[in-house]
């Protein structure tokens, strides 16, 4: 293979530095969206979600070597591809960029393994894996790089004009167009539409972990944008850079306020998931045009985007009903395509609002709507033939038991993190499982004899009842102390998943309905004779009410015997406390 050719002088130390840093910060955008789409669906798909993220970096590091960059930056020819150049054997960097051609590589890889990654939210928890892997291969193998090569490679877009800073449309629109595309033709997640065209959300389970991920994802983007400027050398780009950094996280900063107010306003209280998009939303919004909009544009566009995503959301849930879980179309595919628009009316050089000539703006128009068509038609011909041929869903069982089992072998993600929770007041471990036992000291207590029946009732007790308290867990201290109050010594607790729909009480979750779910509960289950039940339903009412959704249920049954099996009592007897003889 022949060697890359390098351009003869002297690098610059601190351009070359800087697109490093860049490539290095937009690596760390894959946990970044990692989180986010892991913790935006269902558990029990958690690993298949990670290893999909693993797997398109990888194929798409190999096939972008391979193939695609040579595609994408490789001599023009007609505007529309560059030249094939197999293992970028033949590729120079230009003359005066004052950093190595391998740092340019690097840090274009890592943009085209973004774009890739995006689809994987919106097909989440019904795609194959195989399949998965041939279409993430393809997208950074062809698609991205001929799109690519339009906006970045010298071809008739960027000939013509076209603005895309760091890659509104290069990258995240052309990611948000394959999302759709791929959301629509597989279809929807078992159980999100009902047949008379209702909604239900499917809540993800994990909003602490998309919440890191979006902090990722903002921290890792002054790379994604900044590092663009692919240099640090003179006071004009020092300045950009600078203002670079303000505008994105001006952006994104407005564009998270805005969806915060305007979901507080629609659903009543402020949505979380939704908010963590809004974050999202501004940040794909300013790429295009982070170098040529002011600070008071940035945060303009950022409030657009931040209303946009949240109807554009709803939209496409509830009245196109596609299935996308993580808004990966929204914010990637619509507000790729707005922000790269709104440069055209916000750029302070030629932007329409400050020059009145409406040219630069039909241009990002025109590059918009080239690109939409060219994605769309490829990736609908390439989810075409995977359709046909391996299929892209998996079966109702298999996404029913979870992607991790079925596809992975995993029986959690989770598996051993919190086998036996800890109570409230608990001052006690369980034992590790498989640990020995050891064997029993010998009691001075004598077995109890066989045949014991069990005593009559004493005067004044009670039949024997079983009171059953089911409420949430951190109303379980309390309830407790008050119980012991009045002589309750025992209770046996529970950890249950409580399951219904509250009549009049509506949830929304990214402005759909959220169905009955479960929702983890204690159930305290308390055996008495001596103490009447109506003295211990009183307490309970007492300590739980709050009037508000979720103060629990009180269950009373009958019991009809007790045995204690350390001394074979029965009934009355067995429900009393007695020192244990000592020898």
């Amino acid at each position: 293979m022949k060697e890359l050719v390098f351009m003869n002088g002297v690098y610059n130390s601190v351009d070359t530095i800087w697109v490093l840093l860049g490539a290095a910060l937009v690596f760390f955008m894959q946990p970044g969206f990692a989180m986010v789409e892991t913790g935006l669906t269902r558990a029990k798909n958690a690993g298949n979600i990670v290893m999909k993220n693993f797997l398109d970096f990888s194929l798409g590091t190999i096939v972008f070597w391979i193939f695609g960059f040579g595609l994408m930056f490789g001599a023009d020819i007609g505007g529309i591809i560059g030249t094939p150049d197999l293992f970028i054997s033949g590729w120079d960097v230009e003359k005066g960029t004052g950093y190595p051609s391998m740092a340019y590589v690097i840090f274009q890889t890592v943009f085209c393994a973004t774009a890739a990654t995006i689809v994987s939210g919106a097909m989440a928890e019904r795609t194959k894996f195989s399949t998965y892997c041939i279409y993430s291969v393809i997208i950074s193998l062809f698609i991205y790089p001929v799109s690519g090569h339009w906006i970045w490679g010298g071809g008739w877009l960027a000939e013509m004009g076209f603005h895309d800073f760091a890659g509104s449309t290069a990258v995240h629109m052309v990611g948000g167009i394959c999302a759709l595309v791929g959301a629509k033709m597989i279809g929807a997640r078992i159980g999100k539409y009902n047949e008379d065209g209702t909604v239900n959300a499917i809540p993800g389970h994990s909003l602490t972990l998309a919440a890191l991920g979006v902090f990722i994802l903002w921290f890792a983007w002054f790379g994604f944008n900044g590092c663009s400027t692919v240099s640090m050398t003179g006071d004009d780009t020092l300045v950009s850079a600078a203002t670079i950094f303000v505008t994105t996280n001006m952006a994104a900063a407005s564009a998270t306020a805005a969806v915060m107010v305007v979901t507080w306003i629609r659903y009543g209280k402020p949505d979380v998931s939704m908010t963590l998009n809004g974050a999202l939303a501004g940040l794909v919004a300013i790429t295009a045009g982070c170098d040529l909009v002011s600070v008071s544009g940035a945060f303009v566009i950022g409030i657009i985007a931040g209303v946009v995503v949240i109807f554009s959301v709803e939209i496409i849930d509830q009245r196109f009903r596609i299935d996308d879980p993580v808004g990966a179309v929204s914010v990637h595919g619509v507000c790729g395509a707005l922000g790269t628009i709104l440069t055209g009316l916000f750029g302070v050089k030629d932007g329409l609002l400050y020059t009145g000539n409406a040219h630069f703006f039909l241009v990002q128009v025109l590059g918009v709507v080239s690109v939409i068509a060219y994605v769309g038609i490829a990736i609908t011909i390439v989810f075409a033939v995977l359709k046909a041929t391996m299929g892209l869903r998996v079966t109702p069982k298999e996404e029913i038991a979870g992607l991790d089992f079925e596809e992975h072998g995993l029986a959690s993600a989770y598996a051993d993190f919190m086998p036996v929770p800890e109570l409230p007041g608990s001052t006690s471990a369980p034992a590790p499982v498989g640990a020995p036992v050891a064997p029993a000291a010998e009691s001075a207590v004598a077995a109890p004899a066989a045949g014991i029946v069990k005593a009559a009732l004493p005067e004044g007790a009670h039949p024997i009842s079983c009171v059953s308290i089911v409420t949430s867990r951190e109303r379980f201290e309390n309830l407790k102390t008050a119980l012991e109050a009045i002589g309750i010594t025992g209770m046996t607790v529970t950890q249950v998943l409580g399951y219904g729909i509250q009549k009049g009480h509506t949830e929304l979750y990214r402005g759909a309905e959220v169905a009955s779910r479960l929702l983890p509960k204690l159930q305290i289950d308390i055996v008495v004779s001596a103490i009447p039940p109506e003295k211990i339903i009183a307490v309970a009412k007492k300590v739980l009410f709050t009037g508000h959704y979720g103060d629990g249920k009180i269950f009373v049954s009958t019991v009809d015997n007790v045995v204690k099996i350390r001394t074979g009592e029965e009934g009355f007897d067995a429900l009393q406390d007695k020192p244990i003889p000592v020898a």
